[in-house]
């Protein structure tokens, strides 16, 4: 790309940019800041203007990604008709987002960077576990307020399913040669596990 392509202000995005396909190719820790600027064509000093080193792109990344999760889990969850088809139609969501954003989704949860460490990617992850705690509370009103468990613990427990189905079954691992689909997976495995909190009686 030419230099001249980031000369107002979209300098910032486009490293970001090249270093999600950067990601993609080589892995959170396989790439260079000086990899990342020459695939938009600057100088391997100018992505220092934006970003103080090579963690600090990461979290950007992670943000960004987390705020996109985070949207479409919201869509997902407006687009139930009921609250149980609304939280299974999350968990596919979380499947799309893994699938369609390696990038990011690799970013978020596979680089190593701190998020407690960075206000405004901790802001954006806690929005995305705080649409699956909404969910899982409306879910968890069917059961009688003595035997609910904590809708937080709940979501906890979806978040580790879906991303256990995708390590294990979406991404080229030794569990991909399931003749299950990662979505039937998923699927399967949150109705067995609302079932066995009374969720789900019949």
């Amino acid at each position: 790309m030419a230099r001249d392509s980031y000369h107002h202000g979209n300098l910032r995005q486009a490293l970001v940019n090249s270093t999600v396909r950067l990601i993609e190719e080589k892995g959170p820790q396989g790439f260079t800041l000086a990899e990342a600027a020459r695939a938009v064509g600057v100088s391997a000093a100018a992505p220092y203007r934006h970003f103080t080193g090579r963690d600090e792109l990461l979290e950007e990344i992670a943000r960004q990604g987390f705020d996109e999760f985070a949207d479409r889990l919201e869509a997902a969850l407006k687009l139930g008709r009921t609250p149980l088809s609304a939280f299974l139609g999350m968990g596919q969501a979380y499947l799309g987002f893994a699938a369609e954003r390696r990038g990011y989704y690799t970013a978020m949860f596979e680089s190593g960077i701190s998020i407690a460490g960075n206000a405004a990617l901790a802001q954006a992850a806690d929005r995305a576990r705080g649409t699956l705690v909404r969910a899982a509370e409306t879910l968890l009103q069917r059961i009688p307020e003595g035997r609910r468990p904590p809708a937080s613990m709940a979501a906890d427990h979806i978040w580790a399913l879906s991303h256990g189905v995708v390590e294990l079954f979406s991404r080229g691992k030794p569990g991909g040669r399931s003749p299950i689909s990662p979505s039937d997976m998923l699927e399967s495995g949150t109705l067995i596990y609302l079932r066995g909190l009374g969720v789900i009686t019949e």
